[in-house]
């Protein structure tokens, strides 16, 4: 099983017509399981590109 690193969540916003109606939608973090030093982690993207 993949250890999660990261504590990203997911981020709650509102989409908006011209109307001016508002729907929530989530944008959801881009998390991949890598290995790291032979531990499988779940990171961000944004990390796994540090890391790497």
């Amino acid at each position: 099983m993949a250890r999660k690193v990261s504590n990203k969540k997911p981020l709650t916003v509102n989409s908006r017509s011209k109307a001016m109606n508002a729907t929530k939608r989530v944008q959801k973090p881009n998390l991949q399981k890598k290995t790291i030093n032979g531990e499988k982690v779940i990171i961000s993207a944004r990390e796994a590109k540090k890391v790497a």
